[in-house]
C-alpha cells in the first residue's frame, strides 16, 4: 500500500512537471473554457466573508485563490498549498498583485501548518490527484477551524447517457491535443484515466462524511462533468 501511495506521489509529480508551462491554456483548450465558468460557481457558492483565511490545495497556477482575493475585497488571507514545485513557482508568478500569499510546496496529505487555522478548505480539480484521498480529508479537517468549510471542485459523473458518450468520444482527443501543444500525451492520458477511476458524487460526500465533515452536499454542474462538494467542521 504505501508502495502505491508513493508510485502514485512520483506520477502525479512527473505528470505536472510535463505540462505547467502551458497548463492554463491547456484547461481552456480542453473544457472549451468552461472550467472558469465552473470556478466562478464555486467561489459564489463558498461566498467567503471579508477578513477571513483561505487554505488552497493542490493550488496550480492559483485561479482559486485569485478569486477569493477579489471575492474578499482583496481582505482574504491566503495559503496556497501545492506539491510539484515548478506549479507553485507558476503560481507564485501569477498571483504577484494578489496581495501577501503564503506558498507551500507540500501534498494535501501532510499540511505544515497549526490546527484550526483556516476559514475554508478549497481544493479544486487536484483531489482525484492526490495519493491518499482519506489522509487528505483528515488534514482538511486539522487544519479547519471549527465552523470552517471544505470545498471541493472536481470532475465527476454524468448523469445523461448522450452528453456522457459525447464527453468520452471527446476525452478521446485530448492525449493528441496535448502532443500538439504541450509535445507529449502522456500527461493527457493518465488525467483522463484518473477522471474515469474517480468516486462519483455520492461516493465522495460518502467519503466526506466518514472522515468528519457534516452537513455535506453536492452541486453538479454541466449535468455532472464536474460538481462542487461542501462539507462543514463541526
Amino acid at each position: 500500500m504505501k508502495n502505491t501511495i508513493q508510485d502514485k506521489a512520483k506520477l502525479v509529480n512527473s505528470v505536472f512537471s510535463n505540462v505547467y508551462k502551458k497548463y492554463d491554456l491547456m484547461n481552456d483548450l480542453m473544457s472549451l473554457g468552461i472550467h472558469r465558468v465552473w470556478k466562478d460557481k464555486f467561489i459564489n457558492w463558498m461566498n467567503p466573508q471579508p477578513n477571513t483565511k483561505l487554505i488552497d490545495v493542490a493550488s496550480g497556477t492559483g485561479d482559486i485563490a485569485k478569486l477569493f482575493f477579489y471575492k474578499t475585497n482583496k481582505s482574504g488571507k491566503i495559503t496556497c498549498v501545492e506539491p510539484n514545485k515548478k506549479m507553485l513557482t507558476e503560481g507564485e508568478k501569477k498571483l504577484k498583485g494578489c496581495g501577501p500569499i503564503q506558498w507551500i510546496n507540500s501534498p494535501a496529505e501532510i499540511i505544515p501548518l497549526k490546527d484550526n487555522t483556516f476559514d475554508y478548505y478549497s481544493i479544486s480539480f487536484g483531489i482525484r490527484n492526490v495519493s491518499d484521498i482519506k489522509a487528505s480529508l483528515k488534514e482538511a479537517l486539522r487544519v479547519l477551524k471549527p465552523g470552517g468549510r471544505f470545498m471541493c471542485l472536481e470532475f465527476s459523473k454524468i448523469n445523461n447517457e448522450i452528453l456522457n458518450f459525447l464527453y468520452k468520444q471527446y476525452s478521446k482527443a485530448i492525449p493528441l491535443m496535448g502532443k500538439l501543444i504541450v509535445g507529449s500525451e502522456e500527461p493527457y492520458k493518465y488525467l483522463i484515466n484518473s477522471i474515469d477511476q474517480f468516486y462519483n458524487q455520492k461516493q465522495l460526500t460518502e467519503l466526506m462524511i466518514d472522515n468528519g465533515f457534516e452537513n455535506v452536499e453536492f452541486r453538479n454542474l454541466s449535468n455532472g462533468i464536474s460538481a462542487i462538494h461542501s462539507g462543514w467542521k463541526i
